[in-house]
């Protein structure tokens, strides 16, 4: 049973979610500011949350980014009145996995998280996964991890969200493969509205961590195409 954590001001809608969700085989811890989420999210973390973009004491934006900083890959919903394009687009650039405006049919919501509660899950493959080696980059998708080696044999951890690393998985799967934008939307954020200009900020994001770990021109840009990951000669 995944327990969730639903981060929202209005105790009604955080009633009537809940029970619908308990009902759909969820256990449902509901906070009514971040102050209280916060504190939540310090003695348990669920396997995922749904937040409001609107909370009394802060924004749910700042609350997200706090999230990213301390829970890399904790599926997270972001639910909001606000459901204009560009509302979407920034939660989903500061992290988010999917983004549903209200009011939402709990149905959907059901729906959206069991979507981002698999794509949270190293799926089962027929043979083991191993660890994928592309130059001094090694990613291992049986512990969802990448690190950077050097030549003395140290190794760096990435700290990468969800989506980053799937999308430098993939990318390495293939190395030199370019990949268009919505090739990588279909693979990497499945059942998401995503516009391809979030795939860039997502892209940026990671190219900006494999900078730090002197990797900073692994990744190329496709002019009008989209993205390869290029090992060198």
């Amino acid at each position: 049973m995944s327990e969730l954590l639903l981060i929202d001001d209005d105790q009604e809608l955080c009633e009537l979610l809940g029970s619908w969700l308990t009902q759909e085989g969820f256990t449902v811890r509901a906070c009514h500011d971040g102050l209280s989420a916060r504190q939540a999210l310090a003695e348990h973390a669920p396997a995922a949350v749904v937040l409001d973009v609107m909370l009394p004491d802060g924004s749910g934006l700042e609350l997200l980014k706090q999230l990213r900083s301390e829970h890399a890959d904790l599926p997270v919903l972001m639910l909001s009145a606000r459901g204009e394009p560009l509302d979407r687009i920034l939660g989903l650039e500061l992290g988010a996995d999917d983004y549903l405006a209200k009011p939402c049919d709990p149905r959907e919501l059901t729906a959206r998280l069991r979507a981002v509660l698999r794509r949270s899950q190293p799926k089962a493959a027929a043979a083991p996964m191993v660890p994928i080696r592309v130059g001094a980059l090694e990613i291992n998708p049986a512990e969802h991890s990448a690190r950077v080696y050097y030549a003395q044999g140290q190794a760096t951890p990435l700290p990468l969200t969800l989506t980053e690393f799937r999308l430098l998985a993939l990318l390495a799967s293939q190395p030199r493969r370019c990949f268009s934008r919505a090739q990588l939307i279909e693979q990497c954020l499945p059942e998401s509205d995503a516009l391809e200009r979030v795939i860039d900020s997502h892209l940026s994001k990671l190219r900006r961590k494999l900078q730090l770990a002197g990797q900073e021109e692994l990744i190329e840009t496709v002019r009008s195409i989209g993205y390869r990951l290029w090992p060198g000669d």
